[in-house]
């Protein structure tokens, strides 16, 4: 293993793990919409939070899954800890906002905006992340805007 695999596997989430947090999502989301119980959607919030503000540090995800894809984590295959935090933070708005039309008593609403996210997750696990199309098009737009000194600052990990 060369010390750039090396870094990459440190860089990275191990694909085992990002799948699992797909399957989670959508797992979750359908049981919640099948049992009409937005308390699992509450509770899916409650576990992204951690993870989109600490990164995997705070990913109850994150560690689980290291515990349980042991094994499997150790190839190569990474996705980028940002665009992770990116689709995670995506997912958190709505199911933020999912939460809020739930307690502003428009449940169709909070339901529609959980389902967002399982539909996002389904299609990420089909093989289009939509978050990562967001992602990329989100950069592309700084740069436009910024130009190169919009991607120093990116590189350099400055905000």
């Amino acid at each position: 293993m060369t010390a750039q695999t090396s870094q990459a596997s440190q860089a990275g989430i191990p694909l085992p793990i990002v799948k699992f947090n797909r399957w989670l999502l959508l797992g979750s989301i359908s049981l919640s919409i099948a049992i009409k119980q937005p308390l699992i959607t509450s509770a899916l919030f409650a576990l992204l939070l951690p993870a989109v503000l600490f990164g995997r540090k705070g990913s109850l995800v994150f560690l689980v899954g290291s515990k349980l894809f042991a094994e499997k984590n150790r190839t190569d295959e990474t996705e980028d800890a940002g665009l992770m935090r990116f689709n995670n933070s995506i997912a958190l708005i709505l199911l933020g906002l999912a939460q809020v039309a739930f307690i502003a008593g428009i449940p169709i609403a909070g339901w529609i905006l959980s389902g967002f996210v399982a539909v996002a997750a389904a299609v990420a696990l089909s093989g289009f992340c939509f978050g990562c199309f967001l992602y990329y098009q989100f950069n592309i737009q700084r740069y436009r805007l910024f130009g190169q000194a919009g991607r120093k600052c990116e590189v350099n990990g400055e905000p």
